[in-house]
C-alpha cells in the first residue's frame, strides 16, 4: 500500500503523464455567427417620371460645356439630370435623360425660350425633340456595357404587350440584350419606350432583323415598325 500511495502522489505531481492542465486550447471552434452581406435589389417599378430629349450639335464638348453650366436652370423647374449618349453611327447625335418632379413644369420648361437660347448657345443643330415618359420599370444593376438602344413604337393593349413582353426575357438575354429601362408615354400608354443594353452587338442587330422578334412583336400586339436608336453612354449623373 506504501508503494501504491508513493505511485499516486508521482502521478498526480506530475500532471497525470506529463499533460499541462494550463495550456490554452487554440483549436477550440469560434461558434460566432456570421452575416451573410444581405442582396442589393437593383429593380426599381416605382414609376419615374423623366424628359428625353434628342438632338444634334456641332462640337460635343462644347455643347457638354454649355449644358453644365445650366444645371442650376434644371434644378429651379425640378428636372434632374440622369444620363447622356452619343449615337454609335453619328457621334454628334446626343441623347439626354433627365429625371423630373413634375412633368407640367418640365413640358413648360422644353418650350422655354431661355432653354432654346441655351442650346443656341451649346451648338444645338436643327429642331431637337422631347419626349416625355414614365419609366415603370428600371434595372440599375452595374454592367459591363455602355452601349444602349432606345426604341419607341405603339402597341394594343399596354398590359397585353408587359405581360409578353416579359414573358420574352431569356430569348433576349440569348440574343446579347439586357432591359435596363421600359414604359410609356405620361399621355398615352400606347406608345412605349425600351431602353436595352447591348452585351453582343452582333447577336443583337441579327436579333432586331430576325422572324423570331417579328413573331413576338406581333403576338404582343405592337403595331408598325418600331424606331431605334443606338447610342453610348458616355455620362451618368
Amino acid at each position: 500500500m506504501l508503494l501504491y500511495a508513493s505511485m499516486v502522489f508521482f502521478l498526480t505531481s506530475c500532471g497525470g503523464g506529463g499533460e499541462n492542465k494550463t495550456t490554452t486550447d487554440t483549436t477550440a471552434t469560434d461558434t460566432t455567427a456570421v452575416t451573410a452581406p444581405a442582396e442589393t435589389n437593383t429593380i426599381i417599378t416605382s414609376p419615374q417620371n423623366m424628359m428625353i430629349a434628342k438632338h444634334k450639335v456641332a462640337d460635343f464638348a462644347k455643347w457638354k460645356a454649355s449644358y453644365d453650366e445650366h444645371d442650376s436652370m434644371r434644378l429651379v423647374n425640378g428636372i434632374h439630370s440622369y444620363v447622356i449618349g452619343r449615337g454609335m453611327q453619328d457621334s454628334n447625335m446626343v441623347l439626354v435623360a433627365v429625371k423630373v418632379d413634375d412633368i407640367t413644369k418640365a413640358k413648360a420648361f422644353a418650350k422655354d425660350p431661355s432653354l432654346k437660347k441655351a442650346m443656341q448657345k451649346g451648338g444645338v443643330t436643327g429642331t431637337p425633340s422631347f419626349s416625355f415618359v414614365t419609366m415603370t420599370f428600371q434595372d440599375t444593376a452595374v454592367i459591363n456595357s455602355d452601349i444602349r438602344s432606345r426604341t419607341t413604337f405603339k402597341v394594343k393593349d399596354w398590359n397585353a404587350w408587359q405581360k409578353a413582353f416579359e414573358e420574352g426575357k431569356q430569348e433576349r438575354l440569348d440574343n446579347g440584350l439586357t432591359v435596363r429601362a421600359y414604359g410609356h408615354d405620361v399621355d398615352d400608354d400606347h406608345k412605349v419606350v425600351l431602353v436595352t443594353a447591348l452585351m453582343d452587338t452582333a447577336k443583337a442587330y441579327a436579333y432586331w432583323k430576325s422572324d423570331m422578334l417579328k413573331k413576338r412583336r406581333a403576338e404582343a400586339g405592337v403595331i408598325g415598325e418600331p424606331e431605334r436608336f443606338v447610342y453610348r453612354v458616355v455620362q451618368r449623373y
